[in-house]
């Protein structure tokens, strides 16, 4: 029904949940207990703890480049919770919220980041796909393996997420209309958070919106406030009802803000304002939720206070983990690119490891 009464060409945003945490359409509204409810919570903040952890972290020398989610979590948490565990996700590599509420052990995310491919293996129960720096080609993935699932008549469906800089990109453009001629169970995501690394998105699309791009593949999409969890959560509900039904793939713009750099190694007060940035910061998706809660009962301060320690103690114990256990052989670095070692990996082997030991490293 959403997607029947929602024109993307009136560039109207979905939502349900105001900035300050009211509710402002009932009827729209998820059925929701309190412990889901604080669930969804925790998993925000914890998101938060975790980017925060990391970050200082990275600025200690002792994890590697990192991307920051702040500021994206209601976009994340919200959309990976309507998901079931036959579920595929096919990530880029700004999704830690999604990550998390898909059970993906923290230790193995930080483990990625701290530069260890081994934090690439999940267990095979869980259905995500390792992280894809190049933007947009795991979009093809998504795709693939939507159109697998229909094939062997399989009630799965598969959410993918991406950056608005990758709908610039011709794998999103072949994705969408491949998902669309055969109708694929694929939800593209695309979190909208301003930028495409340094650059604004109307200077990189003329589009007015990334939504109404979908009409020209043959699929729904609808522009959603990216940061208020329910009305991604309904959203993203709707795409997965879409998708098990046979009715084909959708495309959901969450609408939303990276607060932080695109990562560790850039600097955006190079390319944007403060003041910009403040604005942003008073739509804080992890605010609005807290408002929301405290006003029907759900949440009080203290309680809201253990959430943060616990979440951050959580964070720093993964992370421990991971320096104990983190580093390894450097004959991994070569050995697991194929079943078995070419001769120039070898070669290579070999000639870095005389590197190191004329360092005095080996």
């Amino acid at each position: 029904m959403l997607f029947e009464n929602y024109n993307p060409m009136e560039k109207k945003m979905f939502q349900i949940m105001n900035q300050e945490g009211e509710i402002i359409e009932p009827d729209l509204m998820p059925n929701l207990p309190r412990e889901v409810l604080i669930k969804m919570y925790r998993l925000m903040v914890q998101t938060r703890e975790t980017d925060k952890k990391a970050l200082l972290y990275q600025r200690q020398g002792r994890m590697l480049t990192y991307a920051p989610n702040i500021g994206q979590e209601a976009a994340q948490v919200g959309s990976a919770f309507v998901l079931e565990k036959k579920d595929w996700m096919v990530p880029a590599f700004r999704e830690l919220g999604a990550w998390l509420t898909r059970g993906a052990d923290l230790k193995k995310i930080y483990l990625y980041w701290y530069g260890n491919e081994f934090g690439s293996q999940l267990p095979e129960d869980i259905r995500i796909l390792p992280v894809s720096i190049p933007i947009a080609s795991h979009l093809q993935h998504a795709v693939g393996i939507a159109w697998a699932a229909k094939l062997q008549k399989k009630d799965e469906v598969v959410i993918t997420y991406f950056g608005d800089g990758a709908t610039s990109q011709g794998d999103f453009a072949e994705s969408m209309n491949w998902a669309g001629v055969y109708q694929t169970p694929t939800i593209f995501f695309c979190q909208n958070n301003q930028f495409a690394i340094s650059v604004p998105r109307a200077s990189q699309t003329a589009s007015e919106t990334i939504a109404q791009k979908a009409i020209a593949f043959g699929m729904p999409g609808i522009l959603v406030d990216g940061n208020d969890i329910f009305a991604i959560y309904v959203a993203t509900m709707e795409a997965v009802k879409r998708g098990r039904s046979g009715e084909g793939p959708t495309l959901i713009e969450a609408y939303t803000y990276r607060i932080g750099a695109h990562t560790t190694s850039d600097d955006p007060t190079r390319y944007r304002k403060n003041e910009e940035v403040e604005e942003w910061k008073k739509k804080d998706p992890i605010d609005r939720m807290r408002k929301y809660l405290m006003r029907e009962g759900m949440l009080t301060e203290e309680e809201d206070k253990t959430i943060a320690l616990e979440c951050a103690s959580i964070a720093e114990e993964a992370f421990k983990y991971v320096e104990a256990n983190g580093d390894i052989a450097l004959e991994d670095i070569f050995k697991y690119q194929y079943k078995e070692m070419t001769p120039q990996l070898k070669e290579q082997m070999e000639e870095y490891q005389q590197f190191l030991k004329g360092r005095g490293e080996v």
